[in-house]
């Protein structure tokens, strides 16, 4: 009697199966065609064209008017999550939780489109809550790490005049403000991690591009959208980025990244609003 042995096709659909289960498929992409990476090249430039590529050009933009004022950089002051009607808080309050749509909805585009082309799009790139052990304990370890030198790097970034004083939280102060700057946070948090590194370096990966050219382009681009609060906010972005890449790729779970920003930026936003009243050095 004679057993079937399992050919190539076979080993590598069982092979894939296995990945999927654990959502690391973008590391065995399929046979992409000529015509098929100019499309997901096109896909690519067209996300980043309504996300974070908008957001670089619209940064660049800031900082030439900023260094062409007759002010210097360090004298200037970028402001964040700013009220729009400080005088109808009602109203102030609708228009903040609209400024969430545009962000989230960039967001569910890249999961379709990465759910589209491989199917799982939340488990393939570690987006979910499987491992909520795992994703916290690296989330609040990685965010001591890198906060803490992030701020220093900050003040010593505005103190040798290439960076801006940046006031990350400008509301009024009513009852619903620290609850909108979390708010803020979580989406700033979710829509940079899954957007520049869940669908950024699979899709890059797809198009066989080497690690090291994903993430060197995509902490590039994530300090170009920062550029607007000064030289600081870039260099310390592309280093973040680069981190943030390798840990990726790393841990292959965007989770523990999205909980790192998004507590990076409740310190800031809220501890901002908290403590700005009372120091003269933020």
């Amino acid at each position: 009697m004679t057993t079937h042995q399992p050919g190539a096709a076979d080993r590598s659909r069982r092979e894939r199966q296995q990945a999927d289960e654990v959502g690391q498929a973008q590391f065995l992409p399929d046979e992409v065609t000529p015509a098929q990476k100019r499309l997901i090249a096109i896909e690519i430039i067209i996300v980043l064209a309504i996300s974070f590529g908008r957001s670089g050009i619209s940064s660049i933009l800031s900082i030439i008017e900023k260094l062409t004022r007759a002010q210097p950089l360090s004298e200037q002051t970028t402001n964040m999550n700013n009220s729009v009607t400080p005088d109808r808080p009602w109203l102030d309050l609708a228009y903040q939780i609209y400024y969430y749509i545009l962000p989230l909805a960039q967001t569910a585009l890249v999961l379709l489109l990465l759910h589209l082309a491989y199917g799982a799009a939340r488990r393939l790139i570690g987006f979910d809550l499987t491992r909520p052990g795992f994703d916290l304990a690296r989330g609040f370890g990685i965010c001591a790490a890198i906060g803490i030198p992030g701020l220093g790097f900050y003040l010593l970034a505005r103190e040798f005049g290439i960076n801006t004083t940046v006031a990350p939280a400008n509301l009024t102060a009513v009852w619903w403000t620290i609850p909108v700057l979390i708010g803020s946070a979580v989406v700033a948090g979710v829509s940079e991690e899954v957007i520049m590194l869940g669908y950024f370096v699979t899709r890059l990966r797809t198009l066989g591009w080497g690690l090291p050219l994903i993430l060197i382009t995509s902490s590039l681009i994530r300090g170009s959208y920062h550029l607007y609060q000064g030289f600081g906010g870039f260099i310390g972005n592309i280093v973040m980025g680069l981190a943030f890449g390798w840990l990726y790729l790393r841990w292959k779970r965007v989770m523990p990244l999205v909980i790192t920003h998004t507590l990076i930026d409740i310190f800031a936003f809220v501890g901002y609003s908290l403590i700005a009243p009372y120091v003269d050095w933020l």
